[in-house]
């Protein structure tokens, strides 16, 4: 089943956006991920649902109330986390839906379990570059790219600076791989673009051989733009031309780039209000993890990123 960010089909639309509220500590990557996923959840008439997922009931260590914006010195219980959330969420959206939900087991595992029932299951990014922590407690980096790559729907990491999140650029940014393969994230970029009445960017990322520094945090700060090759080269994607077809009021820019396709779309992403990839997943003797480019972007992009499963 497309998993739609909204539709007219009453089974999808009924589909909340979860957000994993785990380990809210009234930080700006705290709010920015309450704001964005009511607001998400607004635009397309869907409900919100907060979910904290923890084997504690309480923090460890003393955490800054989201109540009012205002920190404070004491422990903040999981009740009292999910319930200063659905506050922020819904002053901001007074007729929005919001339900909460604190299960007492891992992250990752609860997130997954929410994925096959919601629209898209969003997280916080703690830093703007950095590993992923985000709202979620647990190894640096743990449970951001374990959830984005075995979900069974969209998931989106909100990052990036103040332009982006209040998605003033006007312009969707998609990444577009050279086989049929991403019909999902074609059509979920589409459709979003829709509904916020922006453009989208699709780009095509033709790869050529690596000359820059040897570290990639290196390259991804010193790297030239990449060179753009001529418009008239047509993407090789022909979803492309379908979605454009059945959601006419989109302005589409197509552009094929020569570079390495991580570079390319963190590049591009400083002027995008959110970044749509296809999860292409690797197995490992640890399980399913995300392609080198969507990891890279949960990391370095300076917009939210949405990783949409394939297939």
């Amino acid at each position: 089943m497309s998993r739609r960010p909204g539709g007219t089909d009453g089974t999808t639309a009924a589909r909340p956006v979860v957000l994993g509220v785990v380990g809210v500590d009234g930080s700006e990557s705290g709010f920015r991920a309450v704001d964005w996923a009511a607001d998400e959840a607004a635009l397309h008439a869907l409900p919100l649902r907060l979910v904290y997922a923890s084997r504690q009931e309480r923090h460890e260590e003393p955490t800054p109330a989201l109540h009012l914006g205002h920190p404070t010195a004491e422990p903040l219980p999981a009740d009292d986390a999910v319930a200063a959330a659905a506050e922020r969420a819904g002053l901001r959206h007074p007729d929005l839906d919001i339900t909460t939900q604190v299960l007492g087991d891992d992250p990752t595992t609860v997130l997954l379990r929410e994925s096959a029932y919601a629209t898209a299951v969003v997280l916080g990014a703690a830093r703007d570059r950095g590993a992923l922590t985000g709202l979620l407690p647990g190894p640096a980096g743990s449970v951001g790219p374990a959830v984005a790559a075995r979900a069974e729907c969209p998931v989106i990491v909100v990052r990036g600076d103040r332009a982006a999140l209040a998605a003033t650029h006007e312009r969707i940014l998609l990444g577009v791989g050279a086989t049929p393969q991403g019909t999902e994230a074609v059509h979920w970029a589409f459709h979003e673009a829709a509904a916020r009445g922006c453009a989208l960017e699709a780009v095509h990322v033709r790869h050529h051989e690596h000359r820059g520094p040897a570290g990639p945090d290196e390259a991804l700060r010193h790297e030239a733009p990449p060179h753009e090759a001529p418009p008239h080269e047509a993407l090789p994607h022909e979803a492309l031309a379908d979605e454009a077809a059945g959601h006419p009021t989109v302005r589409v820019r197509r552009a094929t780039v020569e570079g390495a396709a991580h570079k390319v779309l963190v590049h591009r992403s400083a002027a995008a209000d959110l970044l749509v990839l296809g999860a292409h997943r690797r197995v490992g003797h640890l399980g399913p993890r995300l392609g080198r480019v969507a990891h890279a972007a949960l990391v370095h992009a300076a917009c939210p990123v949405v990783v949409v499963p394939l297939g």
